[in-house]
């Protein structure tokens, strides 16, 4: 199989594998539990934070776990409306958030915010004046994505954070950076409030994520009431299997993070080379130091996409056509470019990991090729 969709969900190293089953099996205590067991696992705990803060560059001290990149993404919104509840309610997002932004956004509405969505350009790009120019005085929290998880495009977030300080430094700021983790940012320096990352990204399992809850956000408001673990702020049994996993990845990357980035980089500079003369083919998402390194968004202008990923699925060749989270329904984030009908129905996502090789990349391009040249277009 040629697994080309590592924005989805990225294979699981066996070492992670490892380190979640030795939990698993030898080591069961609670660390909420107050007799010796448990009390270690609280320490192991504490170590597995500190090795997905060092991934981020944040203080442990901020970063809490969760059980996913949408929690992260729906506590941080929430707990940012909370805080500002008396500067007003408004938020600024973008039309091209994942949806766990954009559907607790629509919930935000149902409860009275008015909430400003910043459509991108064609390329899928949104630069921070554009952000900054729709915050106002009553704006509680800007929320723009750091990489777009369909297009790649990287997002403008430290000027964001940098512009907001002048134009209104209550507002607070999250970004939903799931598919930066690994090497495209610090959140030292980004200027964010809120963080949200997610394990199953970078070769950690599912169910397991993380939010960085920077200074300026006192007192934030938990989005699940229970036992208050995760120091009073998420409360639930410890997922210890899942933390260990997390950090056996997060130091897996980070190891190896200048490397990795340097092998995407080249793949996709190798995947844009093979594609330059490939008839009807559109590459989205821009092609400059903007665009993240392991995400390739293309259309086959007429071929529909979900024919495209059928034919190459039966080959063994795994690309997507956008979000898995979609599954299958129409993209936002492809109709919000506005393109022609004929190009946003044929747009395919290509996203590869540590062990993706060009000559992967060179049988899904063949295989790509084979498609346009032996069936009709469609469209």
């Amino acid at each position: 199989m040629i697994y080309l969709d590592h924005a989805a969900t990225a294979p699981l190293p066996p070492a992670v594998a490892d380190a979640m089953y030795e939990v698993l099996t030898q080591d069961c205590g609670n660390p909420s539990a107050q007799y010796p067991a448990g009390l270690e696992m609280k320490k192991r705990v504490e170590g597995w934070r500190a090795s997905v803060a060092a991934l981020l560059d944040c203080p442990a001290e901020g970063l809490y776990f969760t059980s996913c990149g949408t929690e992260g993404d729906n506590w941080a919104l929430r707990a940012a409306a909370w805080q500002n509840r008396h500067v007003g309610k408004h938020i600024v997002t973008t039309a091209v958030e994942h949806s766990a932004v954009l559907e607790c956004c629509k919930w935000l509405e149902r409860d009275g915010y008015e909430v400003t969505y910043i459509a991108p350009d064609q390329d899928g790009g949104i630069p921070a004046e554009r952000v900054l120019e729709a915050v106002r005085p009553d704006t509680a929290a800007v929320s723009v994505m750091l990489v777009n998880n369909e297009l790649g495009t990287r997002y403008p977030v430290k000027p964001i954070a940098q512009g907001l300080a002048q134009r209104n430094p209550k507002t607070l700021l999250h970004t939903d950076s799931v598919q930066g983790l690994g090497g495209m940012f610090s959140a030292r320096t980004l200027g964010a409030d809120f963080v949200t990352v997610s394990a199953h990204k970078i070769g950690g399992p599912k169910g397991i994520g993380a939010l960085y809850i920077g200074p300026r956000v006192k007192n934030p408001r938990p989005l699940l009431a229970g036992g208050g673990q995760e120091r009073g702020l998420r409360s639930g049994t410890e997922a210890t299997a899942q933390m260990a996993g997390f950090a056996k990845a997060a130091e897996l990357r980070l190891e190896r993070r200048a490397e990795i980035q340097g092998h995407l980089a080249g793949l996709r500079t190798h995947a844009l080379e093979r594609l330059l003369d490939f008839p009807d083919l559109t590459v989205l998402g821009g092609v400059s130091d903007h665009t993240a390194p392991h995400i390739l968004a293309l259309s086959l202008a007429g071929w529909p996409s979900q024919n495209i990923v059928n034919d190459l699925g039966a080959q063994g060749i795994c690309v997507s056509a956008g979000s898995a989270c979609h599954q299958g329904k129409p993209s936002h984030v492809v109709a919000a470019l506005k393109l022609p009908k004929r190009v946003s129905a044929g747009v395919i996502r290509l996203s590869f990991g540590p062990e993706t090789t060009e000559a992967e990349i060179d049988a899904c391009v063949d295989a790509l090729r084979r498609h346009h040249d032996t069936r009709m277009p469609m469209l």
